[in-house]
């Protein structure tokens, strides 16, 4: 907090001036009030936050150090008012004082520290990585890898024979055997890994080396018309006991010498030449003699294009064709004056227009108007003009017992005979009866012979 600078109240000792005592007593007093007051600048009083409350500790610590003003007063004898002399104090130089202040507990610096600490740093030790941050290659892989190397000399032969924790290409295998030999630190780590193998587990992985070409040969010496058994190859171990890997086994040596006898791999075993008189020819011979280039034919998008839109065009045609036989039907009957007889062994009724016949082949057709999304099995635009008719316009059936009716289902009436049928009613058909559809005028035949042999094959059936 800021103290208010004391009142100037020095006089010049070359012209000393009295004063009188009762403005000796208010200067006095006004001396020790100032002394004593403390003065603030702002306006608004509001709290202290903590680096003011140590401003204001060491102020007030200051004002206590500071030495008070002296005062000469000549006092006179009892009775006797002399004048009093205030002698101004000598000029004091401000010279701070440096007080020790106590340590207070600062918090810790989170920022990062100046550039010339970060030059004088010390350089960090490299991350030394640990034995499981290897990667895909495992301690087994390693071992297994270092050993069919020592056995083949070529890493292709490993990367063909060697089965891996995982699938590695002959790149991989390169570049990993490569890094073993030269890099101090992925060797180091490896070699590390490899120690810490249990013995069980790397003699597991040794007893499935490759065999090297010596090896081979020293096996090849047993023929394949002979029937050997394990004390041969345990004799064979013996005699040879520095060439053999050492984990090799007569159970080992037995097995891998019955495979080189399964793939013709003995020396005593070679493939028996074709008889050049009796030469058969095989799928391979037949393979040579065909040329690759002549059965490639270069693709043409353009081309593949313009035949599949050509191949849609002409079965649409197709279609549609096929869809107006009826009517170049009726039209060259119309025409000639030649029409087919009514009934045949299949055609239980029809229902006979002016241009068109309807036959009826099955026990329930329908009738109505044929669209993109409708079909009906009796099209009766085909007979005339049917924009009246709906698409659904009605259904005709047979019952069991010989007898066909009409049903109406579309919302115009159905006239049989001149008797209107009613949307959602039904009506007997007769022989010869005439039913009227809109404008449309058709006459209905029934097949008198095939409707009395179904009746016949009914009764037949119920009787039993």
């Amino acid at each position: 907090m800021d103290t208010s600078p004391l009142p100037d109240i020095s006089l010049d000792m070359d012209s000393k001036r009295t004063v009188s005592p009762l403005l000796n007593a208010a200067a006095s007093t006004a001396l020790s009030a100032s002394l004593n007051q403390r003065r603030s600048s702002r306006s608004v009083k509001r709290k202290k936050f903590d680096d003011e409350l140590v401003e204001s500790s060491l102020a007030k610590t200051s004002k206590l150090l500071t030495p008070p003003l002296t005062r000469t007063e000549a006092i006179a004898a009892p009775g006797k008012v002399e004048p009093i002399f205030v002698q101004a104090p000598p000029e004091v130089k401000h010279i701070p004082i440096q007080i020790p202040l106590p340590v207070l507990p600062q918090p810790k610096k989170t920022q990062s520290k100046s550039k010339a600490s970060k030059r004088h740093r010390k350089p960090k030790p490299p991350v030394i990585r640990t034995v499981n941050d290897l990667g895909r290659w495992r301690a087994t892989d390693d071992i297994a890898l270092i050993t069919a190397v020592q056995q083949t000399c070529d890493l292709k032969k490993v990367h063909m024979g060697v089965k891996f924790a995982c699938k590695f290409t002959l790149k991989e295998i390169q570049e990993r055997w490569y890094a073993l030999l030269y890099d101090p630190i992925i060797s180091k780590l490896a070699l590390s890994a490899m120690q810490m193998c249990p013995p069980d587990l790397i003699a597991n992985v040794q007893s499935k080396a490759l065999y090297s070409k010596k090896e081979e040969t020293i096996l090849g010496a047993v023929t394949s018309t002979s029937q050997p058994n394990l004390e041969v190859f345990e004799k064979l171990l013996d005699e040879n006991i520095s060439d053999f890997y050492p984990s090799r086994t007569p159970k080992a040596l037995y097995n891998h010498w019955l495979l080189m006898k399964q793939y013709h791999l003995l020396p005593d075993q070679s493939v028996q030449p074709m008889p050049k008189g009796d030469h058969v020819l095989n799928f391979s011979d037949a393979e040579d003699m065909i040329n690759d280039d002549e059965l490639l034919e270069s693709k043409d998008p353009v081309l593949e294009h313009e035949l599949s839109v050509a191949d849609r065009r002409q079965k649409r045609e197709i279609r549609h064709l096929e869809e107006e036989i009826p009517k170049w039907q009726v039209l060259v009957d119309s025409v000639t004056g030649i029409s087919p007889p009514d009934f045949d062994n299949q055609t239980l009724a029809v229902l006979r227009g002016r241009l068109v016949r309807y036959l009826m082949r099955s026990r329930e057709i329908t009738m109505g108007r044929s669209t993109e999304d409708n079909q009906v099995d009796v099209d009766l635009s085909l007979e005339g003009p049917a924009w009246k008719v709906s698409r659904k316009q009605g259904m005709i059936k047979l019952k069991g017992n010989g007898d066909f009716f009409i049903i109406n289902e579309g919302k115009r009436p159905i006239y049989v005979d001149g008797r209107p049928v009613l949307p959602g009613t039904k009506q007997k058909l007769c022989n010869n009866a005439v039913v009227e559809i809109s404008c449309l005028r058709f006459i209905f035949l029934i097949n008198q012979d095939l409707i009395n042999a179904i009746k016949t094959e009914s009764q037949k059936m119920n009787n039993t």
